[in-house]
């Protein structure tokens, strides 16, 4: 195996890490506020199908990106008001969000099917993304950057700023919270917000940076796994890092076993593995003596109320 193809499939796995890391991020913001929101891939699909569209129509990835985080926030604040609001059950709520991401996304790109656009092209100049060994750092784009600063980000925020402690705080006790005068509902509705957008920005990747072409459930069940992956971080963001580049590297296998010549392994095979492996590591922290559920917001998908 050369170090061309080393890099490769380096770069490969970085990109391929990027949408379930920015999916993932934001719903341990919102898990972190106590919400228990399973509608990511619903969020995802929404976002990838607006930003898809708008970049096509306008020529401009970067318009295509903002269009769809406001698709994901969009999205993600009618989870907010059926739960948050009118107290519907956040289970419920959360899979019917997908089911109409699904078919909310098809819809809207049955008229962008086999459509192409120009993908997001790498931040830095020619002599360092096209270099050999260099372009394995600063060969990625806007978008990759952007999700290693968000997760030292949001580990600053949750760990050193008061905001952080009071979102955590709503997280575990919403009741107390709520007695010291702190608007849990306000605070709960900014963190979905959060995470609706950094589902929009995580669905768009798909479509504009790793295919950059529309197709149909483009991104292929990727937010089931961002949610297990919070659970498989213990809802710490260094840990979900580390997660997201593992999973990554699990969902490159493929790539990976034909670069070392491997032909014995059925591509049906690789092709499932990242899926294997979420239930592996749900079905292992379920089994152990210290499982996810220890580590979670004690407050997680119960309602509040106010009154």
């Amino acid at each position: 195996m050369t170090s061309a193809i080393l890099v490769s499939i380096l770069m490969t796995l970085v990109a391929a890490s990027t949408p379930i890391l920015l999916a993932a991020l934001g719903e341990l913001v919102v898990e972190k506020s106590g919400v228990l929101n399973l509608g990511v891939e619903g969020m995802m699909l929404c976002g990838a199908v607006a930003g898809f569209a708008v970049a096509f129509s306008t020529g401009s990835t970067g318009l295509g990106l903002v269009a769809a985080a406001i698709a994901g926030i969009a999205t993600a604040m009618v989870f907010a008001v059926l739960t948050l609001s009118l107290t519907a059950n956040q289970v419920a709520t959360g899979l019917a969000l997908t089911i109409f991401g699904v078919g909310a996304s098809s819809l809207i790109g049955a008229g962008f099917v086999g459509k192409t656009i120009t993908r997001l092209g790498p931040v830095f100049p020619e002599s360092l993304s096209g270099h050999p060994w260099l372009r394995a750092v600063f060969g990625h784009d806007i978008v990759v950057y952007l999700s290693l600063a968000l997760v030292f980000g949001v580990g600053f925020f949750l760990r050193r700023t008061r905001a952080g402690l009071i979102l955590r705080a709503v997280g575990e006790n919403d009741a107390s919270a709520h007695a010291i005068g702190y608007p849990v509902i306000a605070i709960r509705y900014g963190a979905i917000a959060f995470g609706g957008a950094l589902a929009g920005l995580g669905g768009a990747y798909f479509s504009l940076a790793l295919t950059p072409m529309w197709a149909d459930r483009l991104t292929a069940g990727r937010g089931w796994i961002a949610l297990a992956l919070v659970v498989f971080a213990a809802w710490k963001p260094g840990r979900l890092l580390l997660g997201a580049y593992l999973f990554g590297a699990v969902m490159t296998l493929e790539l990976q076993a034909k670069a070392a010549g491997v032909t014995w392994l059925a591509p049906e095979l690789l092709a499932t593995a990242p899926y294997l492996a979420t239930i592996a590591v749900l079905t292992m922290m379920s089994l152990g003596r210290k499982t996810g559920r220890l580590d979670a917001p004690a407050c997680l998908g119960k309602p509040f109320s106010a009154s």
